[in-house]
């Protein structure tokens, strides 16, 4: 291994007393391949087992806490029938000796009536701004209640599974974030109106899972929150909205903040003046505080090494492992001039790909690199 990777390798410990080999953390990615049930198939053990080792944690594609907040495909943990399944995908993990964390979420708005069965809900009846968007039925007071249990539900059974951990899913347009946004949320009771409101929900989540933690764990359990910085919709979240919400979070007692953004030196989507990456400003402001991960088109080692010296204590890889699943032991072993950068498609055995996985990246030219000859 060449001297510059050694801080890749340089095992980290988190608040809750889990220790992890390296700085390296497999990004949580849609397989889109979980039975209808949402149980785990066989073709999602193979694509995990393929890329486990090494890692320093895996972070699962997210998991729903309720069956009406799922998409095609996806991981469940609404319901203890799912506790053996989620056993088996986190034995499949751990088998390499890697750290398995499961993100658990709810799709909310951006769900569809034909993939939850009935009309998507959300924190107000506002559809995405999406052409073919679903206008939702808004969460009564009550269900918001029943909402924030099931992410402490959810959180059992990760415990009771065997998982070193889960992450909440407060990013990417789904439900916790359309709490937080004044795009989604126009609600006028203790749940939205202001931004303190807004927060109302996040918060509570975050709450309900330590209580959980603190409860069913009986060995160091890990616990991060995941979190989109800015939304381009008007009124949308803005980078002041996020870090007055990531310094409440930050005293919470979470292991990490996992920052998702498209490029690790992305700048202020709205804000076209600011030069600084959006990462370094959280960094700088709360890293002292609790650890970031960054993630976002880290392709080559030497960005991940570069990302490392903004100061971010972790590093999510998650295309890149799609496209070369033995990235880190390459790099570990000084191979890093054969990690594959683009995909053939007789790539396909060896990478895995289940096959609802493998129909979608094909279909979105550009998500990942594929050989044109």
């Amino acid at each position: 291994m060449k001297n510059t990777y050694k801080p890749l390798f340089e095992p980290f410990t988190f608040a809750s007393g889990v220790t992890v080999d390296n700085r390296i953390v497999m990004a949580p990615m849609t397989t889109q391949s979980s039975f209808e049930n949402g149980m785990v198939t066989t073709d999602e053990h193979n694509y995990y087992k393929r890329r486990v080792e090494g890692v320093g944690f895996v972070l699962t594609s997210c998991a729903q806490v309720q069956e009406n907040g799922k998409f095609p495909g996806s991981l469940s943990a609404a319901s203890d029938n799912q506790i053996e399944s989620l056993t088996k995908l986190a034995n499949t993990i751990k088998s390499k000796g890697t750290k398995a964390v499961l993100q658990i979420f709810h799709v909310g708005r951006m769900g569809t009536s034909a993939s939850v069965g009935e009309q998507p809900v959300s924190a107000s009846a506002v559809a995405a701004a999406r052409d073919d968007a679903e206008t939702p039925r808004e969460l009564t007071n009550a269900e918001v209640h029943e909402m924030v249990k099931s992410f402490g539900e959810a959180t059992r059974r990760a415990i009771q599974a065997g998982f070193d951990g889960v992450e909440i899913h407060g990013a990417n347009t789904y439900l916790i974030q359309q709490f937080f946004s004044p795009h989604s949320n126009r609600r006028s009771d203790e749940w939205g109106g202001t931004l303190e409101k807004r927060m109302a929900f996040p918060l509570a989540v975050v709450n309900e899972v330590k209580k959980t933690i603190s409860q069913y764990a009986t060995k160091p359990f890990m616990w991060g929150y995941r979190v989109s910085p800015e939304e381009l919709e008007e009124p949308g979240i803005t980078l002041a909205d996020t870090m007055q919400l990531l310094n409440k979070l930050k005293d919470k007692g979470l292991d990490y903040l996992h920052i998702s953004v498209g490029h690790f030196e992305q700048t202020s989507m709205r804000d076209k003046s600011s030069e600084t990456p959006v990462l370094k400003l959280i960094q700088d402001d709360i890293g002292n505080d609790i650890p970031i991960i960054g993630v976002g088109m880290v392709k080559t080692p030497d960005d991940a090494v570069k990302a490392l010296n903004m100061g971010l204590p972790l590093i999510a890889l998650g295309r890149e492992l799609l496209v070369e699943p033995d990235w880190i032991k390459k790099v570990k072993n000084g191979e890093e001039d054969t990690i594959r950068t683009e995909i053939r498609l007789e790539d396909r055995e060896d990478l895995a790909f289940p096959d609802s996985m493998w129909e979608y990246v094909q279909s979105r030219p550009g998500w990942l690199p594929f050989a044109t000859k």
